[in-house]
Formats: C-alpha cells, sequence, structure tokens
C-alpha cells in the first residue's frame, strides 16, 4: 500500500512538474512572440487618402461622418487572431490579407463583425489580450476609422479576460481612429453602439447600428454544445429608440443598417424556405449571391428567435444586416424585404486547414448612397487588385475543400 502511495504522489508531483515548464515555456515564448507580432504590425503604415472623411460627436455622444457623395464600408469579420507563440504565422497572414484590402479599397469606415479573438489552447495562450491588442495596434497604424461589434469567441470561458475588460481595451482614449463604443450600461451586452452618415444639411442619410449578440448560453458556457445566445429584449428596445432617435420623420424613414456576428435565426429560416422550394425565389424570400459552404444545417444561429428581426421589419429602416461566425457562408439573401449578408471571413487559424483555401477569403465593400440606397460587393482576397506588403499565400479556391 506504501509504495502504491508513493508511486501515486510521485506520479502527482511530476504531472505537476511538468504542467509548471510547459506553462513557463509558454509564458516566455509567448513574450518573445508578443515582441516579434508587434514588429510586425508595426511595418504597416497609414493608407494614403486622397481626402478622409473624419467623424465628429453629435450630442448624444455617438460618432457621425458628414459627406454629400458616397460612403464606403468595409465589413470584415472572423480574422480569429490566435495571439500566441504556435499561431503567430497565421496571425501574420490575416494582418498581411487585411492591410491589403483596406490599402486598395480606402473605405470610409471599416467594422469587424466579431471573433477577432482566437485564444485557443493550439495557440499557445488563453490569454485573449494578446489578439485584441495586436487587432487595435495594427487599425490605428494604418489610420483607417474602425470599429467592432463582438462575436463567441472574442472572450469565451477559458480566456483570460472576460468582455467587459476587453470591452475597455478597444475605448482606449489614446486611440485615434477606433469608434467603438460599449454602449448604454442598462443595455445588455457591450458595444451596441450606432455611427451615422450625414448631408451637408445634417440630415442622416444611413444609420448604421452594431449589436451585440453575445457568446454561449450560460447553459453551455465553454461551447461544447454550439449552444449560441440570443440578442435580449433591452437590446430590441435600444435598437428601437435609435430608429426613433435617429430615421423615423413626420413624413420620411431614414435607412439603416445593422452589423452584428452570430446571424438570426431568420437567416437559417430564410435559406431553407428557398432550398425547400427547389432553389427557386419565393413570396417572402429572394436567393441573390453567393455560396452555402457550410454542412447541415448550413446556418447556426441562435435557437432562441427573437422579436429583432420581426421589430426591424415593422419599422421599416433596417434595410440590411451583415454578419460573420459561418466561416464558409459567402451568400447573400432578401427575406420579406431586408438584406441579410454574410460577409468574407479572413480566418486563417481555426478551421483545420482553412489556411490552405481560399474562396471563402476577403472583405465585403458597402457603399451607401445619399438618397439611402446601398450597393455590396464580396471581393476575395486573391484578386491581383489586392497586393499585399508580404507574399500571398498559395491556396485552393475549390469550393470542395472541406
Amino acid at each position: 500500500m506504501k509504495k502504491v502511495l508513493k508511486f501515486l504522489l510521485g506520479f502527482i508531483i511530476g504531472l505537476v512538474s511538468v504542467i509548471l515548464v510547459l506553462c513557463i515555456g509558454l509564458t516566455v515564448a509567448n513574450k518573445i512572440s508578443e515582441v516579434s507580432m508587434n514588429k510586425y504590425i508595426d511595418t504597416f503604415s497609414k493608407v494614403e487618402y486622397e481626402s478622409q472623411l473624419k467623424p465628429q460627436l453629435d450630442e448624444y455622444g455617438n460618432w457621425y461622418f458628414t459627406t454629400d457623395g458616397d460612403f464606403k464600408i468595409m465589413h470584415i469579420t472572423d480574422t480569429h487572431i490566435g495571439g500566441g507563440c504556435l499561431s503567430r504565422g497565421e496571425d501574420k497572414k490575416a494582418f498581411n490579407a487585411v492591410a491589403a484590402m483596406i490599402a486598395y479599397e480606402k473605405p470610409d469606415l471599416v467594422i469587424a463583425t466579431g471573433d477577432i479573438s482566437s485564444a485557443y489552447v493550439t495557440s499557445g495562450t488563453f490569454n485573449n489580450k494578446y489578439a485584441h491588442q495586436y487587432f487595435s495596434r495594427f487599425m490605428e497604424n494604418l489610420g483607417v476609422y474602425w470599429t467592432v461589434t463582438f462575436g463567441n469567441h472574442d472572450a469565451e470561458a477559458t480566456n483570460f479576460y472576460n468582455k467587459d475588460a476587453v470591452a475597455k481595451m478597444y475605448e482606449n482614449d489614446e486611440f485615434k481612429y477606433c469608434l467603438f463604443s460599449s454602449g448604454p450600461e442598462d443595455v445588455s451586452g457591450q458595444g451596441n453602439h450606432v455611427i451615422n452618415v450625414k448631408n451637408s444639411k445634417g440630415d442622416v442619410t444611413q444609420c448604421l447600428i452594431m449589436i451585440d449578440t453575445h457568446s454561449f448560453t450560460e447553459d453551455d458556457p465553454f461551447g461544447i454544445a454550439w449552444d449560441y445566445d440570443w440578442v435580449k429584449e433591452d437590446q430590441i428596445e435600444w435598437y428601437k429608440d435609435m430608429i426613433e432617435l435617429y430615421c423615423k420623420g413626420e413624413k420620411t424613414t431614414t435607412k439603416s443598417l445593422a452589423f452584428f456576428h452570430i446571424p438570426l435565426l431568420e437567416v437559417r429560416e430564410a435559406y431553407w424556405e428557398y432550398v425547400n422550394n427547389g432553389c427557386q425565389n419565393t413570396e417572402n424570400v429572394r436567393f441573390i449571391k453567393g455560396n452555402p459552404g457550410e454542412k447541415d444545417p448550413v446556418v447556426f444561429p441562435s435557437e432562441t428567435k427573437t422579436a429583432l428581426f420581426d421589430t426591424m421589419v415593422e419599422l421599416g429602416s433596417t434595410q440590411g444586416m451583415f454578419y460573420g461566425h459561418d466561416h464558409l457562408n459567402n451568400f447573400v439573401l432578401e427575406y420579406k424585404g431586408i438584406i441579410m449578408s454574410y460577409g468574407y471571413s479572413i480566418d486563417y487559424f481555426s478551421y483545420a486547414d482553412i489556411d490552405k483555401w481560399g474562396y471563402q477569403r476577403g472583405c465585403q465593400m458597402i457603399t451607401c448612397h445619399t438618397d439611402g440606397s446601398f450597393d455590396i460587393e464580396h471581393e476575395n482576397y486573391y484578386q491581383d487588385k489586392y497586393q499585399p506588403l508580404y507574399e500571398k499565400e498559395v491556396v485552393t479556391m475549390v469550393k470542395e475543400a472541406k
């Protein structure tokens, strides 16, 4: 019995020692990697604009741009920066791609709809601060105005920093170009905020509404069952307040666009209504373009139906919604008069072998016109027009690679 106890004690001590050595080794490696990544990020210089629009704060503390011409938004999503010593190569590719697209497109505003971070064991760290600080430093170096909405991986239960702490990172007063706001303290989530586009008369021509779709449910905090949370009732009330404040006039309704990470349940409903009708449009659904790259059920929203979509239809302001989350989907639908559009993902890291595929990687360009209308174009990163600072990797463009 004593020999067994001695063996168990020795085994436990040995295991603890190995874990300590690994932890110390990874801590040192990640600190070394941090220096390397910051040097890499600092090689990207400010994008040159002929005439860059500059935002101002309105009386309610919300940012707005003024223009009598088109307003260009670049929508990127799911950068999945690992932030650790084991993901450094993939992280560099992500920054290289985003910089090339921003340098060419010169958008007035970049909106990143979540999953900026992928602080997993496979990245070598659970410290999600690395990824968010790298991304912030990178965007500020480029000198383009930008904001974010949070995704389900940006502040996971296993990460060092929760969403409140991450939000404070983005609200850094030293940032010159970040327009992120945590939003009202009495509204669920972090990052519920608006950015407006106005004409020279002071009229809002487009209201851009960022909404936090949260992460995993309380019953599945670690995301083992992929049980996604949902937009809360107080957020829907906040949305209604923003529409009332900025979009409702005596005779007209100003148009708005919504940005978030996890698609609403209605996206799945619309997609399957189209498929079950023999991939033909229905009274409610019009398939516009793009590809469903994920496996069944193709769209992975929260399974909880909220009143957000019906509220959008009822109020008649929001004409389009933009999201990510499902990395291999890039299709666009119109459902009950509202455009539903996946963005291209950036991800080089979180899906197995996704760094070797290219059909799903790029950005979505949204051009807002002064009459409230808008156009969207999905732009694949591997077009010749995007010339990155560092060599562009060779990938397969075949959709069936998954």
